[in-house]
């Protein structure tokens, strides 16, 4: 282990220690405290894609078949947060996705919702192009990280459709299982996310 993975260990230890009375942590608080002192930094609600959409130039066929009015309004996506190191000026995006989910005492309905579905627009080979160019990671590397937490990180159900969709990539996803501790969020952004971004 080098030095800046132990010098987060510290960090989050005195973290834990200090919040162990404290009930569900944040991704940012959790992120926030163990990229203190280093070059990291986590930023909420990063605009940089907040236009996207508005600047697809549609094929000449498509604008003449659909309601074409000006395109003075904001239409994009805005990730829930940004990971950036600063010395190397490379960046991930992250989302969070808390969704209820199938477990013990609930009906299997609880597991009903979509938030896990809509997270794989991340996956699209458009997207992914556009949020590349701004994270400086290369065109090989998935810009995005997926946080999900609360019960669809137990959901049978859910977990089975996750592990299918990020065959091959599972360091871009991660079940927050147990968000009153921020150790195992940590852990799987120092071993399997901050290698990217340096």
């Amino acid at each position: 282990m080098g030095k800046s993975e132990l010098s987060g260990r510290d960090t989050w230890q005195d973290y834990s220690g200090a919040n162990a009375g404290n009930a569900e942590k944040s991704f940012f608080a959790v992120m926030q405290h163990i990229f203190r002192g280093t070059p990291y930094r986590v930023r909420e609600k990063p605009k940089e894609f907040k236009n996207i959409y508005a600047d697809i130039d549609l094929p000449a066929q498509v604008t003449k078949e659909i309601y074409n009015p000006p395109r003075d309004y904001t239409h994009g996506i805005v990730p829930d947060y940004a990971i950036d190191n600063s010395k190397t000026d490379k960046h991930l995006y992250v989302e969070v996705k808390r969704q209820d989910g199938w477990v013990e005492g609930k009906e299997m309905s609880a597991g009903r919702g979509n938030a896990h579905e809509r997270s794989n627009k991340l996956f699209t080979p458009g997207l992914i192009k556009i949020m590349q160019s701004k994270a400086n990671l290369g065109d090989k590397i998935l810009p995005f990280w997926v946080v999900f937490q609360g019960d669809i990180s137990r959901d049978p159900k859910r977990n089975r459709e996750i592990h299918c969709w990020y065959q091959g990539i599972e360091r871009h996803f991660f079940m927050w299982r147990d968000s009153t501790k921020g150790e195992a969020l940590a852990e799987h952004f120092n071993k399997f996310l901050k290698p990217l971004l340096e």
